[in-house]
């Protein structure tokens, strides 16, 4: 098939690169001058496999009403007048019940597994070098009482498969020896070694590059102007160059849309509706003043629900969830706010590690926001749209990274005609050949909105 890839984040570059190994033609859109400039840029750089909970669960309402009312707080809902946003919160809010939360645990592992074998596949063939670290991901706790439910938490995923074990506060230290002067402030933690770090940007660009060499149209510098459909499938796709101005029509067997948040919009051009709403993320990314103090097990901090991973001779802070339209301002009072705080913890958990100034100061920290393309299940939408040619792979969230890899091979199989060999629930596909463990039925059917 001739197929057109919209999005070249590291799902779209994820998806492209297997459709071009299956023997497909692949042309590659974006409106950024290169791959992964977006989303997929200064995420929190962990393959989370073992801590891929979805947002929703039974706490959920009552934390994110207290947590309206704090510029600092994990998760910031703020109301527009927006029929989108209002009707993904009570979608969202329907997902809150424990029935759901395992429900969804279960896909999200499943896909989260599989696309760990499927990064690790693509690095041992292409050999690709992005500041990886495999020293498993640690989560620390500074309150009891959310300490005492962590068994629980890791029961869950465990049952699922995923090696996530509870550690007392010395053998936390012990795994990652960098958090001993913040040591008597934690009361203990869980540990998955199987669990890794890395640069998305890195990865997606160099595999962009790669898409390129082995005969891919890499289209960077092009905004989508619009779909165009007959009611029954798209016809093609208008596209501008964003220096010269000069206009082109896409032509193609298929397309996928993986432009994360901004999939919905595109979408809905052509009478498609799904759930996928903006959640903006923040990150901090700072160079180290001592490197053998620094982390090099990358850790989840519970208290301000924050990730901290080491890239090279820099350490990375991610975290935050705000749900408040496309709003990617880092210069307003609340931004400046969210990302002073990221920074603020890394000088307490690790003092003198990093270089923490500010500019005013001399410092010299790379504050960036992204928007995190959430469904409310939190269960991205990788399959088949009602257009017989149109295909998605978006609404990742906060794992695109750890969900990346698995999500381009899993669609390329799709669209190449064979079933990915997971228990998961692809959108508007019916999977045609039962597998172990859990019956396709009892997976939960597409979302929709």
């Amino acid at each position: 098939m001739q197929v057109t890839v919209l999005g070249a984040g590291i799902i779209g570059v994820s998806t492209a690169w297997h459709l071009l190994q299956r023997g497909h033609e692949v042309t590659l859109v974006d409106r950024q001058a290169d791959a992964a400039l977006e989303t997929s840029f200064a995420n929190a750089a962990q393959i989370s496999v073992s801590y891929c909970e979805p947002w929703a669960n039974k706490d959920a309402p009552l934390k994110t009403l207290k947590w309206m009312f704090s510029g600092e707080s994990p998760l910031l809902f703020r109301p527009q007048l927006d029929w989108a946003q209002w009707r993904w919160g009570l979608q969202f809010l329907a997902q809150c019940n424990d029935t759901a939360f395992v429900r969804n645990v279960a896909q999200l592992v499943a896909l989260g597994a599989y696309s760990h074998a499927a990064l690790k596949e693509v690095v041992a063939e292409t050999g690709i070098d992005y500041h990886r670290l495999e020293r498993g991901i640690a989560h620390y706790y500074t309150d009891q009482k959310s300490f005492d439910g962590a068994a629980d938490a890791a029961a869950v995923m465990q049952r699922f498969g995923v090696q996530r074990r509870v550690v007392s506060r010395d053998e936390l230290l012990a795994i990652e020896p960098a958090l001993q002067s913040f040591g008597d402030r934690i009361v203990g933690g869980t540990y998955t070694k199987s669990d890794e770090s890395g640069d998305a940007r890195v990865f997606t660009q160099k595999l962009a590059a790669l898409c390129g060499q082995r005969g891919a149209q890499l289209l960077f510098g092009h905004d989508i102007e619009r779909m165009e459909s007959d009611g029954r499938e798209v016809r093609q796709v208008r596209v501008r160059h964003r220096v010269s101005g000069a206009a082109r029509t896409l032509k193609a067997d298929a397309f996928v849309v993986a432009c994360g948040s901004y999939s919905t919009p595109l979408l809905r051009s052509v009478g498609v509706n799904v759930p996928i709403y903006p959640g903006k993320g923040y990150s901090a990314t700072l160079p180290l003043l001592q490197p053998d103090r620094a982390p090099s097990v990358s850790m989840l901090d519970d208290q301000m629900k924050c990730a901290v991973s080491r890239l090279g001779d820099q350490l990375r802070v991610a975290g935050t969830i705000e749900l408040g339209g496309f709003d990617l301002s880092l210069d307003t009072p609340l931004a400046k706010k969210r990302c002073e705080m990221l920074v603020r913890r890394i000088e307490q958990v690790f003092p003198g590690v990093a270089d923490t100034r500010t500019p005013e100061q001399g410092g010299d920290p790379q504050f960036w926001c992204g928007l995190r393309p959430a469904t409310p299940t939190n269960i991205p939408l990788i399959g088949r749209l009602p257009l017989k040619n149109l295909w998605i792979n978006a609404g990742h969230g906060t794992l695109g990274w750890t969900h990346g890899a698995g999500s381009g091979k899993a669609l390329a199989e799709l669209m190449h005609g064979t079933q990915p060999a997971m228990d998961f629930g692809f959108h508007g596909v019916t999977p045609r050949v039962p597998r172990t463990g859990a019956r396709f039925s009892e997976a939960p059917p597409p979302t929709r909105a």
